[in-house]
This record gives C-alpha cells, structure tokens and sequence, in this order.
C-alpha cells in the first residue's frame, strides 16, 4: 500500500517562487480594477481621522532611493493608520515651480531662451513638470502605495497657485511683508536670490589674507603712545574681494585689545590673538606698547587700504577669538552681521556688485571683474600698497548653489521679506515649536535653533517659474500697492487662468477698475517681476490642501520627511502658518535619515555606488525595497547594498515559506464549519495562540510608535524561530499523520487558520503584495483583500499565564534535549532524531506536572519514545542547562520505523492487514481515529 496516499500532505496553489517582478504589477493592476482605493475610502467614512500630509517632490527627474525610501515610510503608515480603525487619506502631491525645474528647461532650451518671451518660458517649464509628473506617478505607484494618485495637488495647478497668492495677501494684511535692501545669498549663475534651504555646503579653497588698515592721521593725533609713529588696525578675511565694500571694522566691546611695536610700525589687534598671529606671521621680535578696552577705540577711523574713504572703527558681540585678529572686517552689503552692524550705526548698506556677481562701475579698479575672479587683483593691490600682512591658501565649508552647485556670494539687493519680527512670527513660531511632537525627539532642537536664528525669509526671487509676488508700485510716486481688494482681484484671474496671466496680461487688466494710487492719486502702476521662493509655495500646501479639500483636515497628524526638511519644508511651513493663522500646520513631525551605501558613504555618480530603484524592484521586486525600509532603523542614515539587499530576500523567502506552509494545511479546513473551540483545543495550538497574542500586541505597539524595524525583526523571528523551528516543526506529525477530520488535526487547523489571518494582517502594511496574494488563496476569507481588513484586535482570553509558564518549561527541556540528540548525533548514536529514545530523568519538582506526559514529550521533541527514570538507572546521561537538576540520555529507539510516520515503534508489524505500520497509523488508516 502506498502510505503517501493517507497522509495529509499540504495542499496550496500558492506559489512557492515569488516572481514578484512578474507578479506584482499583476496585483497592482487588480487594485486599481477594484478601485481598492476609494474601498477604502467608502469603508472609512465615520471613522476618525488620521492625515498624513505629503511634502512634495520636485517633479524634475526619475525617483531614486531616498524618495521611494520616503514614499514607502509614507504608505506603511497610511496602511497601519487604515488598518488601526482611522479614516487615512493620501493625497500625494508634486512640487513644480522653481529654480530645479527652470535650470533644466534653461539647459533644454539652450540659445533659444534668449527669443523667448516669459510666458513661452514658463509653459515649456510646465510641460517638463507634467511630463515627470507622470513618470514619478508610475514609479511610485510601483512601489505599492495606495493613494489618490489621480487626483493628486500640484503647485502649479491653478487652484493652487492662487491659493499661493492668497496666503501671501494674509501675510501683507498683517503687515509680516517687508520690502528693503539687505545682504542675502546670491547665485550669480543662476542670477536669483536664494533662500537658506537653497544653499549646501562644500569644501571650498579661498585666499586667507592679513590686512594693515592704516590708523586716520586725526584719529592717531588722539592717542599719545601714537605719535609720530605708522598704526594700522589689522583685520583678516578670506572674501578679498568684498575689500572695496569695506566701511568699518569691529571690534568685541568685552575683548581687550593692544598695540604692539613691530619694527617701525604699530599694530593694533585683540590680546587673545597676539601670540597665534605673530607665529603666523613669523615675528618674534616685538613689543606690546599698551592695551585698550574696545570701548576707547570705537568711533576712531581708519583709512581704506587703497581707496579714498574712512572705515570706521564699531562694537559689536559677533566678533569672535576662533580665528583671525579679533577685528572684524565689515562691509554691510556683504554679511549679514555686517548688515545689523550698519543699521545700528547708521552705515550705508552699500554693495557695488551686479546680478552676475561682477563688480559696478563704482569700483573702477575692478569694474566689470566676477568677484572670484577679483580676489587676486584685490590682493595685487594690497601688495602695490604695502598693506598685506600674509597671504595663505585655506579650505573650508563655503556655501554653494543646491542647483548649479557654484559657490554663491552675499550681495545686498531690494529684495521681499518676511519678517520675523513683526506680529512676533519668530516668538510664536518658537511656542508652537514646543507643542509640536518631534521623532526623533532631537528634530524639535534642531528645528528650535533655526528659527531662533534665522533672519528674515527672503522670499523673492529673479527667475521667470513660479508664482509672481502679486503686488504693485505706483510709477510716480513709488508707493506700494498691496491691498485686500488687489489681492482678491488677482486671486480670481489666478483661478481662472493660473499664474501666466500675470505676465501675459498688462499691468492695467490685473488691477480692479478704478484702482488710483492712495498716496498720489496716480493710475499709473508697475506690477512686481520677482517670483516667489518655491519654499513658499511649498510651504502654503497647508491651506491648499488640508483647508482645501473638504474630506481632510487641519493641522495635519503628521508630516513626515527627511532630516533636510527641518530647514525646508517642515520650516517654511511652520512659519507660513503661524504667520497667517498663528498656529501651526502639523502635530507632529517624523524625519528620517538618508540612503548611504553599505560601508556608510554618500550615493554618488562618481564613486559608483548608486543602485536605482527599478534596478532592486526588476530583481527582487518592490516587496524586498518596502522590506528593506522597514528593516533599518530609518530615524539614522539607511544602508543599502547588494549584500543586504541579498540577505533581506532571504529573509523575504522565509516568511513567504512560512505562510505557505500555512496555506497548505488549510485547503480543507471551513472555520465556520470545523472550528475547535478554544477550551477544546490542544494545549500546543493554545500556547501558539498565546505567542500570536504576544506577537500581535508587539506589532501594534511599534507600528503605534513607527517602530517599523521592531516589525521586521518581530514577523521575521515569528516566522523563523516560533513557528518554522517550534510550532510547525512539531505539528506537522499531527497535521500529516492523524485523521483528516480529527480533532486533534481541526485544533491544529483551527490554530493555524487563527495565526495565517492575524499574520497577514500584521505585515500587511510592509509586505503589501505578499499580504495580499496570500490573502487570494486563503480559504473563506471575509473580504477581497488584505488591505480591507483591521488589525486583529487582541483576545485577552487566551492570555493564559499558567499555559504559558508551563510552555516556557517545556521549551527549556526541548532546548535540553535537542542538546543531548546532537550529541549522540555526533557520536554516530543516532542519525536522524526520530531513532531516537530519551529517558528523562525530572528533578523533584517537575516530576508531578509532568507525570504521564511522555506522548507530549515526545511530539515535541520529535524523537520516537521519550521515558521517565530515576536517575541512577542513567548511563553517562547529559546534564540540562536550561533545566537545573534535569538529566538526559539518548539511546537508539527499540521497534521498526514506521512506513508512515516513521516513527520507530514496538507496535509495527502487529497488525496483519498493515504489517509495516505504527499502532498510531493503523488506527487511522484503518477508520478508527
């Protein structure tokens, strides 16, 4: 008789292999048919609200690692939101305007640029959005967000842009928008001022230079000690080239400062920098001739090393001792502590530099020269004067262009700004700080220390794509013309026509009939060229999205972005809304880390290290990428390499096998119908649903906390340690062996269905496609998919402790036992385990819990016969670890293996009809059991 025809053998059309490249576009496609989506949504209504708000990409390239590292963290916690019993919208949205997207289309358009009008410009910008608004829509997709990808908010759709025009009319009614002329970032390749969220640093090479800024002959004729001698004040820069925009020098008021003797000369320096300059400079000979406190030397003059004006000597507490001579060269149009120190003197605010960072015809010597350039004609010129003191080359972090990626200068032009220090936006936004929840709690630091001291946010810019700063001038009298009812006018057209209207139409058609100048009386009005900073249009998604669509709101529950973002988004966002609404726009905040190789370094073209998102998913499919997400510790930098994309697929494929092991026991099984009930269930599957309520408490507490590592690493050791190496490796006797309908065989099914349907539910929100074709084959499942379900709730009843204590003593043994097997293994005692007899010898106080149980014993520990003795009928018996006082020995089990079950037992051979079958077998085989 061929016994493989009795036995429950597994039976699952789930595929053992994967292919998730093959078959994830399948499912894919199978949740847009069922519009899974909007389900979902259907399913929600009535729930209470959990808004995750997506910061916008910029729609300006294919993804990489990093945004779909985002988009994934985004979906796991949409999915966990949903499946936690919240109505969890996603609204993606994409990013628009701006220099990225400009610099792209320039570098497309080439020459052509130059016959264009704006208008033509800025709809060639558009179609490039468009076109990579798509292409992102489609990869993103790819990676198994479920979201509102047709209907997703755009910057540039024209709702938004007025919207965009809107908020800055609150911020003017308000009186937070100032117009002035002050020093910002200026990048002179891409002639626009830029934000700081605009501006990375680099390692950059700059001249080190030591200056003699001679002592004024009337200031000098005021200090005895002076007389008759040549005292220069010396200051130190590494920008040469802002020397002719030279109009003071500072001083700390709490330094002491001295004069000192060398050779003929007299220089003037802080005390605390006396020694490290002078072994600089290589002077060993000099002599101090008296000290000052600052306070003595402010208001003198001193001349300009080579062009005909004073600069005057000033207090102030930015100067530092770290470096240089502790006097400060100020020039006010080219620093931003240079530009406080001119207000507070009364100093011009004076930059002779054009928008291509070239000097103006107010510095003759240099006229038409780029600044960088200029440095070493500057320094040349110091040298013809005799007042260079040293020369040297440093490195050192310069500020660069996040686009064109050239060192970027302060230059003072009229630009717009939002002040921080009206209607208290930098207090407020400081208070709101604080009743914002930060993960990683060190983002409120970070985020706390940049508003505190940051200046006031420039927000305009001298680029043709973005939304235009929608104010006026008055061309006779210069007036600004800003009032609720132009805002309200232009707002309407924007609503209509989008933004290009604004430079398609005259100055005449944006204004509301009738509109005169209230200063002057003037119709005559210049409309604003500058666009605003794509920080501010990202910034007001707030309102444009959460205020503006009715089925989500605000503040939002989270916004979620990488660390960056607490100088971009998360900032110009905070600042929009408390400016405009004084409160904040979210209630919490999550960053995460960026996507380094696997030795910790940066991606890059030029090491070779950077590996696409369609290059993981066309191996391994986009499952591995989301396993990968939720496998690291996202709150720090998230490595990545072929290594530990190799070893998660591994992983991968262990709970893949895990769930169809699972599904192959449950081909026959109806719970409805063949349910055991819990009080009737054997003790094994009940103590297997004690270990799913503890893995499913585990799981929801660090979903709750966007643990998602702790997931992993919980689904993982679930699958492989709980369930393949105890519960299933055990059961699989029972399951393959006893009657097909028998109680034993129904508990464990009963258990097994219980643990397949709570487990797919569990890693629903990382392993999405898996959850859900395993959810396909799961027999009488009470919905489509995976994804309409809610997280098992938790079953307090089948939290038995006493069950659970004499589990946890059980596996202790197991661990004992399987010790002593491996050694008579090893000593060639036994092969395989199930040739096996162990003979146990209990301590005292085991001895009556376990009394009879010697059949459950020896299912567990997978051996044909286990047997209680006294321990002196024990030869060379092992001695257990994990069970003190517990003695073991193995020895080769007496009787035939079983054709069956191959279980060696005394009992084969007994039975005429089935001579090569255990007494087990034969009953089932023959109908008994």
């Amino acid at each position: 008789m061929d016994y493989k025809k009795t036995l429950n053998l597994p039976q699952t059309a789930f595929p053992m292999k994967a292919n998730l490249s093959k078959r994830e576009p399948e499912i894919l496609a199978r949740w847009e048919e069922m519009r899974l989506y909007h389900q979902l949504r259907e399913k929600s209504k009535g729930r209470p609200k959990y808004i995750l708000h997506d910061g916008p990409p910029y729609a300006n390239g294919h993804i990489h690692l990093g945004t779909a590292l985002n988009k994934i963290l985004k979906d796991m916690i949409i999915k966990t939101r949903q499946m936690s019993g919240y109505d969890a919208p996603y609204v993606p949205g994409w990013d628009c305007h701006g220099l990225p997207i400009e610099h792209n289309v320039d570098k497309e358009l080439g020459a052509r640029k130059k016959t264009m009008t704006k208008v033509e410009i800025r709809q060639h910008c558009r179609k490039y959005a468009e076109r990579f608004i798509d292409i992102q829509r489609e990869e993103f997709k790819r990676l198994g967000g479920l979201g509102e990808w047709e209907n997703p908010y755009l910057t540039m759709s024209y709702d938004y842009e007025a919207t965009i025009a809107r908020e800055l009319g609150r911020f003017f009614a308000r009186g937070g928008v100032i117009r002035s002329k002050k020093p910002i970032y200026w990048c002179s390749s891409c002639g626009t001022a830029l934000a700081e969220a605009e501006v990375e640093y680099h390692d950059h090479a700059s001249p080190s230079i030591y200056v003699k800024f001679p002592l004024s002959p009337e200031s000098q004729s005021k200090i005895p000690e002076f007389s008759g001698k040549q005292v220069s004040v010396l200051i130190w820069t590494t920008t040469p080239w802002t020397l002719p925009a030279n109009l003071a020098i500072t001083l700390h008021p709490d330094f002491t400062y001295v004069a000192v003797a060398v050779r003929d000369e007299i220089w003037i320096l802080a005390e605390g920098l006396l020694e490290s300059c002078m072994q600089s400079f290589g002077i060993e000979d000099y002599s101090l001739i008296r000290t000052f406190r600052a306070s003595e030397l402010e208001g003198l003059k001193c001349r300009h090393p080579f062009l005909d004006r004073d600069s005057v000597l000033i207090l102030g507490a930015h100067v530092t001792l770290d470096a240089g001579t502790g006097c400060v060269h100020t020039a006010p149009g080219h620093g931003r502590e240079d530009y406080d120190m001119a207000l507070k003197y009364g100093l011009d605010v004076y930059s002779p530099i054009d928008d291509r960072g070239c000097f103006t015809s107010d510095v003759p010597l240099f006229e038409g020269q780029f600044v960088f350039d200029a440095n070493k004609a500057v320094i040349a010129k110091l040298q013809e004067e005799g007042k260079l003191v040293l020369q040297k080359e440093i490195k050192h972090s310069y500020p660069h262009c996040w686009r064109c990626k050239k060192p970027v200068i302060f230059r003072a032009t009229e630009q717009w700004f939002i002040s921080m220090e009206n209607n208290d936006l930098r207090k407020k936004a400081l208070e709101w700080i604080d009743k914002v929840e930060w993960i990683p709690s060190w983002g409120r630091d970070r985020i706390h220390n940049m508003i505190a001291n940051r200046p006031d946010w420039c927000i305009s810019r001298q680029r043709s794509w973005g939304v235009p700063i929608t104010v006026f001038t008055c061309e006779d009298c210069g007036e600004i013309l800003a009032t609720q009812e132009v805002f309200d006018h232009v707002v309407a057209l924007f609503e209509k026509e989008g933004a290009d209207c604004w430079f398609a139409r005259p100055t005449e058609e944006l204004l509301p009939a009738g509109t005169v100048c209230g200063k002057c009386g003037s119709a005559r009005f210049k409309k604003e060229m500058d666009i605003l900073d794509v920080w501010f249009d990202s910034g007001a998604s707030y309102a444009a999205v959460l205020e503006g669509r009715p089925y989500l709101d605000a503040p939002a529950d989270l916004y979620l972005e990488g660390s960056d973002q607490h100088r971009g988004w998360f900032h110009s966002s905070l600042l929009e809304a408390v400016g405009t609404r004084d409160m904040a726009p979210y209630k919490g905040v999550l960053t995460h880390g960026f996507v380094v190789d696997g030795q910790g370094y940066k991606m890059s073209k030029s090491l070779g290290n950077v590996i696409a998102p369609e290059e993981i998913i066309r191996q391994y499919g986009a499952e591995v990428l989301r396993l990968w997400v939720s496998a690291e510790d996202y709150r720090d930098d998230i490595r990545i390499s072929p290594d530990i994309l190799k070893r998660l697929s591994e992983a991968y494929r262990r709970i893949r096998n895990t769930c169809r092991f699972l599904l192959g026991n449950l081909s026959d099984f109806d719970p409805s119908r063949d349910a055991v009930p819990y009080a009737e269930m054997d003790e094994l599957d009940r103590f297997a649903l004690y270990q799913l309520q503890d893995l499913n408490r585990k799981i929801r507490s660090a979903y709750e906390r966007f643990e998602f590592h702790r997931v992993y690493h919980a689904i993982h050791n679930y699958c492989v340690v709980d369930l393949s190496a105890f519960y299933l490796d055990i059961l699989k006797d029972r399951l393959y062996i006893t009657g097909a309908r028998s109680q034993a065989r129904r508990s464990a099914q009963t258990a097994l269905y219980e643990i397949l349907t709570a487990l797919l539910k569990l890693m629903a929100p990382i392993l999405s496609f898996t959850a859900d074709e395993a959810w396909s084959y799961l027999p009488h499942r009470p919905s489509e998919t995976v994804h309409l379900e809610q997280f098992p709730e938790m079953k307090p009843e089948v939290l038995d402790e006493a069950l659970n204590q004499r589990w946890q003593t059980i596996l202790s043994l197991r661990t004992d036992v399987a010790r002593a097997l491996e050694g008579a293994r090893q000593a060639k005692t036994i092969g395989h385990p199930l040739d096996a007899r162990v003979k146990l010898a209990l301590p005292a106080s085991l001895q009556e819990a376990f009394a009879g149980q010697e059949e459950l014993l020896r299912s567990v520990f997978i051996v044909s016969q286990v047997s209680f003795v006294p321990a002196a009928e024990l030869a060379n018996p092992v001695a257990g670890v994990e069970i003190e006082g517990l003695q073991v020995q193995v020895e080769p089990s007496p009787g035939e293996k079983c054709e069956r079950c191959w279980v060696r037992a005394e009992s084969v051979g007994q039975f005429p009809d089935h001579p090569a079958i255990c007494h087990r077998c034969h009953a089932v085989v023959a109908g008994t059991n």
